[in-house]
């Protein structure tokens, strides 16, 4: 009787186990909740292990109210739209730059930039020479439609989960008063808020 029953308890402690390891697979998952005025909030599960620098980066300047009452400055319809600068004219950094986490840079990043993507904008222009490579700081920008041109050059962190139609919303309206994608700074998409959670609900 004492056999089965110390049986029955270790069967017991084993399922204990495993199913506590399968909860906790989910737990070193972070979203960032784009929240953005009179859009509405874009989710974007984020990857440290293609881009650990680039994600602790964006989720300090997030959880420091960096990016708030920031907007988006830059948008091309069918390929980005680019925000997170403090000037709102793509000028303007956090005061440090990262290492560009991307191949040509010598670090391996699968993430390509395909659409819903969030990556890094830098200074400099994609064939410049190495010295432009770590430029990143606080500028981000989000993937309207797979621009694969990008990959290896620019450090791709996340994808958007949810949210994809407002995406779709702000680059479909947007009116650019250059070829360069420059929004007037009076019809900038205004980031109310980006909070990082452990859930994208």
């Amino acid at each position: 009787m004492k056999r089965i029953f110390t049986l029955i308890l270790t069967v017991l402690m084993l399922m204990t186990l495993t199913l506590t390891g399968l909860t906790s697979c989910g737990d070193d998952k972070e979203y960032a909740h784009i929240e953005i005025e009179n859009y509405g909030t874009i989710v974007v599960e984020l990857n440290r292990e293609q881009a650990p620098e680039t994600v602790e980066n964006f989720v300090n300047l997030a959880n420091d109210g960096f990016y708030d009452g920031l907007t988006f400055h830059r948008i091309i319809e069918g390929f980005m739209m680019q925000g997170g600068c403090p000037k709102g004219d793509g000028t303007g950094d956090s005061g440090t730059d990262i290492v560009g986490e991307f191949s040509n840079n010598g670090y391996s990043n699968n993430i390509s930039h395909v659409r819903g993507t969030i990556s890094m904008a830098r200074s400099g222009s994609l064939y410049d020479d190495y010295n432009y490579y770590n430029t990143a700081s606080c500028q981000f920008f989000i993937v309207h439609e797979d621009s694969l041109h990008l990959d290896g050059n620019y450090a791709a962190f996340g994808s958007v989960v949810s949210g994809m139609e407002i995406v779709d919303a702000i680059c479909q309206s947007a009116q650019p008063i250059d070829g360069n994608g420059t929004i007037a700074r009076s019809q900038q998409p205004v980031i109310k808020s980006i909070t990082i959670k452990d859930t994208a609900e």
